[in-house]
């Protein structure tokens, strides 16, 4: 089958509907976003010999259809909001709704390079156990923050044990998470090789292990990238504009820089080294700080592509 006569469907998702438009040909279809509706959808595309199916990112309601799809053996493509809104104004279309949306996420999958998604229901199953974690730990602070503003002493008192609960069920979730982890050898296997990294402790590591899948299947260049740490150009002519990091995966971003602080201070004699050195040649506390971050990743990529745990002799400590 030729790339033109591939048949491409492309799903708009909301929450309670799935718009579908077919590439070429031009049939549409709604369908409700249930178990019911996602059978209608795959006999559908079955009947309309479709290959590959395009479908945009939507704050988690595209969940189950992509398990249902990847489990009817099609190809998912899945598509970041802002590269369908960059190929609508490539195209010059102005008008929008559902059904528009869903041919636009068709053309888009047939213009762009999108990246496979393989997707994986334990994963999605722990990410939504790390994501809870992430409340807890929000919760915490803000809950800490609260008692500052309290000079009443009972006040205080109550707002203290509520610290003390919070802290006790994210010790909870945290043995709940590593227990599911555990249960599969292979993600167990991940984990241990992640945290043989010396700066990287168990919170950061399951991060790298639900959230960032592809590690040990990239280049570093390209793990920095999708982490949000790689920082980009921002020259025209004769203007050098500063190299500045941004996209990517927040929440890895976020693990890997709370866990470079301390390592760049005192857990990882490389990067204690690699920090004192940028810092001497004039770098900023977080740009150095930055790098650090970016090692420890580079790091993780690499015990993961070579399934030993990491040792701090190796020759891809040079450089940074």
């Amino acid at each position: 089958m030729t790339e033109n006569s591939t048949i491409i469907a492309g799903i708009d998702t909301g929450k309670a509907k799935l718009d579908i438009a077919l590439r070429p040909g031009g049939e549409t279809l709604q369908v409700d976003n249930t178990r019911a509706g996602h059978s209608d959808l795959l006999a559908f595309l079955a009947r309309h010999k479709v290959a590959t199916v395009g479908i945009e990112a939507s704050g988690g309601y595209e969940r189950a259809v992509v398990a249902a799809l990847c489990a009817g053996g099609f190809r998912v493509v899945l598509l970041q909001p802002r590269q369908v809104r960059a190929f609508a104004q490539y195209k010059l279309r102005r008008a929008k709704n559902d059904r528009l949306d869903a041919g636009l996420i068709a053309d888009s999958v047939a213009g762009l390079a999108a990246r496979q998604v393989m997707f994986d229901p334990h994963l999605a199953q722990l990410g939504e156990a790390l994501r809870r974690i992430e409340q807890i730990e929000a919760d915490i602070v803000r809950a800490k923050t609260r008692r500052e503003s309290f000079h009443d002493a009972r006040l205080r008192k109550a707002q203290t044990r509520e610290v003390e609960r919070l802290q006790r069920l994210l010790k909870a979730e945290m043995k709940r998470l590593v227990a599911e982890v555990d249960a599969a050898p292979a993600l167990a296997a991940r984990l241990s090789l992640i945290e043989s990294v010396e700066g990287i402790g168990r919170r950061t590591a399951l991060t790298l292990l639900i959230d960032m899948p592809e590690l040990g299947q990239l280049s570093r260049e390209q793990a920095a990238c999708l982490a949000g740490l790689a920082p980009f150009d921002h020259d025209s002519g004769t203007h050098k504009g500063v190299r500045r990091i941004g996209g990517g995966r927040a929440s890895v971003r976020r693990a890997l820089y709370a866990a470079a602080l301390p390592a760049s201070f005192r857990w990882n004699a490389a990067l204690c080294q690699l920090y004192q050195r940028l810092v001497a040649a004039g770098k900023p506390h977080k740009k150095a700080l930055t790098a650090c971050a970016r090692k420890l990743l580079t790091y993780a990529n690499a015990v993961l592509q070579r399934g030993t745990p990491w040792t701090n002799t190796e020759p891809l400590l040079n450089g940074c």
